[in-house]
């Protein structure tokens, strides 16, 4: 963070960064350990030897997020302890102090806590805090899950019991988020910027990776998070990949709408590209596309809807999942729409599944061959439109 107000004492504007050292490599030693730089981050200074804030005595300590409480004239930290997230005051970040904290069970153990305020477009403002956590166990997804709710400087009151998911998928894993600055430099509440690690905890480091070696995980692009209300009166998160990303457009192909009963294999090959279509119906089971599809069509990767959840398959082409367990990701989805809405972005190891304008979405590493450049769409048990059906090339 950056202490314009030079409440620690290093200089007005100085970088300060609070990270967490296992000086015994160990889960139950682990503290908060305070460095400095007053050359705006390009060189920073330990505070010492001894953590700002010493481990109480367990098991995972870790992750602190930091954020200035302007009303109160304070900084607090979140802070990942197992199942609960702590929250702390300090008045100059050097000395902090416990003063609640937010359990959630069942879900894994907790990592890189996330807090901040976002406003909806009819200006409804919630507070959300979000966690990396493994939901696997229970059904869910492993990625970022989230409340929202309200934060009165000190607490937080989520307004549900049960998290949502910021993403579906089966690698969206240690998610930070950003502020979204105007021209002009001033702070936009209604929305935010989301990053997220796309690899697993399962298989972090046997991910193959074809062409190369030494991979192990990337980032995925960069979102854009907005607060939107859904009809039942609820709010959540929606995501879609960040405007910067149209810079990067090479060749934009225009399909047009495309009548699809059973499997229709394109004339277009690519590694590096969005697809973005909706799809219309009046009676079928299901409905999507074959991504990175081989020649001879045995290997693809899928994405689309299929009775009541939308879904990232990934089983028919190479995965880093050797259990075989976690190859398709499902979200739910209401068939009696008879529409739906995909936003793809396919890269040379990564498929990102937009679905209805980012209310859901999934991410998945994948590792197609490099002959597997083919594009199909299809339907089960039915004939579909898929309508304005475009992709946008991009550089590689």
């Amino acid at each position: 963070m950056v202490d314009t107000e030079n409440t620690a004492g290093f200089g007005a504007g100085a970088v300060v960064v609070l990270a967490t050292m296992s000086p015994h490599d160990g889960p139950s030693d682990q503290a908060q350990y305070l460095y400095y730089s007053t050359d705006g981050g390009r060189t920073f200074t330990p505070h010492g030897t001894e953590p700002v804030l010493p481990n109480p005595g367990v098991r995972d300590f870790r992750d602190p997020k930091v954020i200035r409480d302007e009303e109160r004239g304070r900084w607090v930290m979140t802070l990942a302890e197992n199942d609960k997230v702590g929250f702390y005051h300090s008045a100059d970040l050097k000395s902090w102090r416990y003063v609640s904290g937010f359990v959630k069970g069942g879900i894994g153990v907790l990592e890189c806590p996330d807090l901040f305020r976002i406003r909806a477009a009819d200006g409804t403002v919630k507070w959300v805090l979000g966690v990396s956590a493994n939901g696997k166990g229970a059904g869910l997804p492993n990625t970022y899950a989230y409340w929202t709710g309200s934060f009165d400087g000190s607490a937080f009151t989520a307004d549900a019991t049960e998290p949502r998911w910021l993403d579906h998928g089966w690698d969206w894993y240690g998610a930070v988020t950003f502020e979204k600055r105007t021209a002009n430099g001033t702070l936009d509440e209604r929305a935010r910027y989301a990053i997220g690690w796309l690899n697993n905890w399962d298989y972090a480091h046997i991910t193959p990776t074809i062409d190369s070696d030494g991979l192990n995980g990337t980032d995925s692009i960069v979102r854009e998070v907005t607060l939107k209300r859904a009809a039942d009166g609820t709010y959540h998160l929606a995501s879609r990949p960040v405007a910067a990303l149209d810079r990067y457009v090479s060749r934009t192909v225009e399909l047009g709408d495309l009548e699809v009963q059973g499997t229709r294999v394109l004339d277009y090959r690519g590694t590096a590209y969005e697809l973005t279509c909706e799809i219309t119906w009046d009676q079928l089971t299901g409905a999507g596309v074959q991504l990175r599809r081989s020649p001879d069509g045995v290997r693809h990767i899928d994405a689309g809807v299929y009775g009541d959840y939308a879904f990232l398959n990934r089983r028919p082409s190479v995965s880093p999942d050797q259990s075989g367990r976690w190859q398709e990701s499902k979200s739910p989805f209401d068939p009696a729409r008879r529409t739906v809405t995909l936003r793809i972005l396919v890269d040379r190891t990564s498929v990102e599944l937009f679905v209805d304008d980012g209310r859901y979405v999934h991410s998945s590493a994948v590792f197609p061959y490099l002959v597997d450049t083919g594009l199909a769409l299809f339907t089960v048990d039915g004939r579909a439109v898929f309508r304005n059906t475009v992709i946008r090339e991009f550089r590689v």
